[in-house]
């Protein structure tokens, strides 16, 4: 029950002069007098409450209509009809959005409070019924029809208006801030209609729930509506009293267990029983004294023991305290594991591991070998950088069986605040140390291998700079007096082998990307992929579904074609999802005995996977003049990229689409202005570009793209406009282009060629100045594709349209 609305409601209106609602009116401002029917009632309408008959109640006043209507009736002396509309939210509801019942009332009081804002004073005194509204007026204003409560004598309602009574006045005595004298005017009530209505209003209830009582006009319905309600409020409120005489008898027996605690711990004293005391703090002791910290991490953590010896244990801070010594204790200050340094034997686990990747197993052995050698030296920092699904946490498990360490990883993705890194001050609640100190309590040794996860995804928030706090913990010159804040203490990190793993390295900042030996993962080509299907992945879904070599094989031409026509990716991922689909089908035909040995070869796939998924439509796309192929890098590996260019009749406008970044566009605008310098050598009309406009479009438009490595494809794609030649279908290229007509090298180059590999591209056209980047290159993907090494535009025009001039060797190279 809400027993406070009746008075609070009346005692919040602002001060006024003068009470009267007559002499309020006369203040009011003077407004032309409106002919009426002398049966419509104006209408109040209120957006959350319900005002009973019998009852008074403040209501705040706000829309204009509203407030002229409530004026008119103290001007003229009117009753109004409070109505109730269903949504809150609408501004001028029409009969629909109404409740159709209301109450009429008589208009007390009127109050223009000092801010504008406008209050009436109601006094309910009977139900009526809306039946149309009627328009034409500054106010709302109905006509309504009247109802008259009836009180009827019956032992089901006398019975009803006892069990009222009853639990109404049982809530309030529940109630410690309910006035006395509402429980005398409860009941002093003789009519049923009022107290229902009464207790209906005091109760604190949806409007809709009020609204629903008041539409009731059977006397008995509503009684019983008011019945059902009061008993539930009844319900939860001795519940909630027997809570809190529970809660209040548990907190006087902890005080009182307190207490005694104390005085027997000073009745032991006084007879000098303080052998069990001090049994805790041996413990601690103890294991302080075995826990080979360093001299300042062990001195702390006696004194810290001191105060923990000299606190209450119901002291708020003895927990915490307790907390921080087992953390101290429980860090392996001086535990650390031996490492394997067996070569041969490392370089066969990385290799069982791992297909493919020389150039980091080399550089993980190389680490190995100088462990051996200097065993005292400083652990690196590697950073794995490359797109998803190429092996770079994979490899840190590997790293970790190599050396005999234990592995521990932290995702770094979304980590926003330093406090997950360093740690949280102990004068917080419920404070921890950062995710460093956890994993190094995780792993139980100060030399693991220790891998984080995503560092280029690492976020900004109001609480700092997570990546700032990594610039300590990644310095091998810094990290040995690495101090969280939890600890207050400084722990040796240097032993600790830190493994980053990222797929690009823009996001990561700059002096935290030079703490780091940064070592490039690119995407497998198709004959890789088919090795680690064959040597890891069909055994790992087998196993997962449920198979076993001989129920279900897959054949080599089977792997191929997963791998051209249902994935395109620089990883193996959606490769195992795809050889894991397979299996399952197997597993199903198995399972039902239609069959005990299944084998899957290519033409098989069209009824387990479906219809190919990719498709090359290169012919299709650079069969006109204007299209050409060009190169791109993503952080999920290398991608073909079509440029297309398009003439119409204008006045020498350069359009751009497909997202283009400010970068892109410049290249767009200096490979015109370069077509221009070498029109009269293409033997293009003077004229043609002052009268045309040049429309280049990148489609993927939803794609945002960016970088100056398509100058070249952009280049050649607006030569072969203007001259009317089509592009070779089976070429692509990449590189900047510069107004002196110079190919400038461009970076990813073995992303860009594996992905014209994967497209099906026969020759691929590169900046010369990137020869020394074709040793990165898998020899199988050199044996597959032509390459042709551009100084110049010119060489780019004869490659891509004639392919004249460019003479190559047998291993594929232009001379």
């Amino acid at each position: 029950m809400n027993t406070g609305q009746q008075f609070s409601g009346a005692s919040s209106l602002p001060e006024v002069h003068d009470s009267s609602p007559k002499s309020e009116a006369e203040n009011l401002p003077a407004t032309p007098s409106l002919q009426y029917p002398a049966d419509a009632l104006l209408i109040v309408l209120v957006r959350n409450l319900v005002l009973f008959p019998g009852m008074i109640m403040p209501i705040i006043i706000g829309r204009d209509s509203t407030i002229a209507a409530a004026q008119e009736a103290v001007r003229s002396n009117r009753k109004v009809g409070v109505l109730l509309q269903r949504d809150p939210q609408v501004a001028n509801p029409t009969y629909d959005e109404l409740y159709h019942t209301g109450t009429v009332a008589s208009i007390l009081r009127y109050v223009t409070a000092q801010d504008g804002a406008h209050h009436i004073i109601c006094q309910g005194e009977q139900r009526f019924r809306l039946l149309e509204l009627m328009d034409g007026y500054p106010f709302t204003i109905a006509r309504v029809e009247y109802y008259k409560d009836f009180d009827t004598t019956s032992a089901g309602i006398e019975a009803r208006m006892l069990l009222l009574k009853k639990n109404a006045t049982e809530i309030l005595n529940l109630m410690p801030q309910a006035p006395a004298e509402l429980a005398a005017s409860v009941d002093n009530i003789t009519s049923p209609s009022v107290l229902a209505d009464f207790i209906a209003g005091l109760m604190d209830l949806k409007p809709e729930e009020k609204q629903d009582i008041l539409e009731s006009l059977d006397l008995q319905t509503r009684l019983d509506k008011v019945l059902a309600f009061l008993t539930h409020r009844l319900e939860v409120l001795r519940i909630g009293y027997d809570i809190d005489q529970k809660t209040k008898e548990r907190f006087e027996e902890r005080q009182r267990e307190v207490l005694l605690r104390e005085q027997m711990k000073t009745i032991q004293k006084q007879l000098g029983e303080t052998e069990d005391d001090g049994k805790e703090t041996a413990d601690l002791a103890a294991a302080i004294s075995k826990a080979g910290m360093p001299d300042e991490v062990e001195k702390q953590a006696r004194k810290e023991l001191k105060r923990l010896e000299r606190m209450p244990e119901a002291a708020g801070e003895h927990a915490m305290l307790r907390s921080y010594l087992d953390w101290l204790v429980e860090l392996p200050w001086s535990i650390v594991t031996e490492d394997r340094i067996d070569i041969a034997e490392a370089r066969k686990i990385l290799d069982d591991d791992h297909y493919g990747l020389q150039k980091i197993k080399r550089r993980i052995l190389e680490h190995l070998a100088i462990r051996k050698l200097n065993p005292q030296g400083k652990s690196p920092i590697l950073c794995f950088v490359g797109p998803p699904g190429v092996g770079k946490t994979s490899l840190g498990q590997s790293i970790a069986r190599a050396t005999g360490r234990q592995f521990v990883r932290i995702s770094m993705g979304g980590v926003h605040d330093e406090a997950e890194v360093r740690g949280h001050r102990r004068t917080y609640i419920g404070a921890l140390p950062g995710n460093i100190i956890q994993a190094i309590r995780k792993a139980g040794v100060k030399n693991c291998v220790m891998m984080l996860d995503e560092v280029d995804k690492l976020g900004t928030g109001m609480h700092g700079d997570p990546s700032s706090a990594l610039l300590e913990v990644l310095d091998p010159e810094q990290n040995a007096t690495f101090r969280d804040n939890y600890l207050a203490l400084p722990f040796d990190l240097s032993k600790v082998m830190f493994i980053c793993t990222a797929n690009i390295l823009d996001t990561i900042p700059g002096p935290l990307r030079d703490r780091m030996e940064v070592i490039q993962l690119p995407g497998y080509t198709e004959e890789e992929k088919a090795q680690i299907a064959r040597r890891y992945l069909i055994a790992r879904q087998l196993e997962a579904n449920g198979l076993s070599a001989l129920q279900c094989q897959i054949t080599d031409a089977a792997i191929h074609a997963i791998i051209n026509e249902y994935t395109r990716e620089a990883g193996v991922r959606n490769l195992e999802r795809e050889i894991g689909s397979v299996f399952r089908h197997t597993a199903v035909r198995i399972a039902e005995g239609t069959a005990t040995q299944v084998q899957v070869d290519a033409d098989d796939l069209h009824a387990i996977l479906g219809p190919s998924r990719f498709e090359s439509e290169l012919a299709m796309r650079t069969s006109l003049p204007g299209v050409a192929t060009g190169l791109a890098w993503t952080p999920v590996g290398g991608d073909i990229l079509f440029i297309e260019a398009s003439r119409t009749p204008g006045h020498g406008k350069l359009i751009l689409t497909g997202q283009l970044g400010d970068v892109m566009k410049e290249s767009a605008q200096a490979a015109l202005t370069l077509l221009k310098a070498h029109s009269e050598r293409l033997n293009v009309a003077p004229d043609l570009f002052e009268h045309s406009d040049i429309h280049v479009h990148v489609p993927a438009g939803a794609i945002p793209k960016d970088g100056p490595s398509a100058g070249v494809a952009m280049f050649v794609a607006l030569t072969s406009l203007v001259t009317g030649q089509a592009v070779h279908s089976d070429h692509a290229m990449t590189g900047e282009i510069s107004l002196r007509g110079l190919v400038l090298p461009v970076g990813g180059i073995k992303e860009k060629v594996l992905a014209a590999l994967r497209a099906g591209i026969k020759t691929v056209m590169l900046p010369e100045r990137n020869k020394k980047d074709l040793e990165d290159i898998p020899e199988d993907a050199r044996l597959q594709l032509q390459f042709i090494w551009l100084r110049t535009v010119d060489d780019a025009i004869a490659a891509a349209m004639t392919n004249q001039g460019a003479k190559t060797s047998p291993a594929g190279l232009v001379e």
